[in-house]
């Protein structure tokens, strides 16, 4: 049984102006995939494709319109509010951006231990002992607990927020574009961090991105999402290797080649190309597009 498992999940927004008919967008449509436990299962898509959202959904910290999502056999939809905070302790979230997702009032300390405080986890003697321990697993020293977020780079703010991450114990992490918004140099420590925690905690991620040359360094399997839906969905390098769906073989002939001598073959996408509504369906064994 997969440790996570979506099923036709669909996210739709209600807009209403005083001067125009009430408009709906279609944020996530019938979107369906499983992670199995330990897995880095990626996301992958241009920016409003509907990736976040679809991570959001999965913790319900937006609320799906329709669809149903399972973590470890338990509906995760159907929850009410005092056994959807006992699982959260179970799923937690690492943001994209380090300098908005740390509260600039308040002490390191005080943020890592923030999750203990909420969900009433041991004394404030051994949260604070817990915080200590925390930032030395993501590599911080002690003496970070006393400082505010402004002192510290972007690298180290995100890992303070992937200690704070930790502070439950969870087995699964949703990662929205945890590196992005990190100078090229420090991204490569934050992802191989995320790697060794994978190995050292038994940790499950997915691993939301739109940097398609870090998803197939860290990923297992890959699932592509174009205006709300999963187009293609595939081991990482089956999907690297021949992928089916032309906005997949476009979002591949647009990263960079390290080679200069080597010119770009860029392939342009057109929408009008492909139906959205087509099922999807599977081309080889793990291997599903839209096609």
């Amino acid at each position: 049984m997969p440790l996570v498992d979506v099923s036709a999940l669909d996210k739709r927004y209600e807009r209403a102006g005083l001067w125009h008919a009430r408009r709906t967008t279609h944020a996530v449509r019938d979107v369906t995939f499983s992670i199995e436990s330990g897995e880095t299962f990626g996301l992958v898509g241009e920016s409003g494709s509907g990736k976040t959202t679809t991570g959001r959904c999965l913790l319900r910290l937006i609320e799906p319109t329709a669809g149903r999502v399972r973590f470890n056999g338990e509906d995760v939809l159907g929850l009410d509010r005092h056994a959807l905070r006992r699982l959260r302790r179970q799923m937690q979230m690492v943001f994209q951006d380090p300098y908005t997702s740390l509260n600039p009032r308040h002490r390191i300390a005080t943020i890592v231990e923030e999750p203990l405080d909420i969900h009433r986890v041991g004394t404030p003697t051994w949260r604070h002992a817990r915080a200590t321990e925390l930032l030395e697993l993501v590599g911080l020293d002690r003496a970070a607990l006393g400082r505010y977020p402004h002192e510290f780079s972007g690298g180290q703010r995100q890992r303070i927020g992937i200690a704070r991450a930790l502070a439950l114990e969870p087995s699964f992490i949703v990662a929205d574009e945890p590196v992005s918004a990190l100078d090229v140099s420090v991204q490569a420590q934050i992802v191989n961090l995320l790697a060794d925690l994978q190995q050292q905690l038994s940790l499950t991620y997915l691993f939301i991105s739109h940097d398609l040359r870090l998803v197939r360094h860290i990923c297992t399997r890959v699932a592509v999402m174009y205006r709300g839906r999963i187009v293609e969905l595939a081991p990482v390098e089956a999907l690297f290797g021949t992928p089916q769906h032309p906005y997949t073989r476009a979002l591949l002939s647009a990263v960079p080649v390290p080679d200069p001598d080597v010119p770009p073959q860029r392939i342009e996408f057109d929408p009008s190309s492909v139906d959205l509504d087509a099922p999807l369906r599977e081309i080889a064994p793990g291997h599903s597009a839209r096609v």
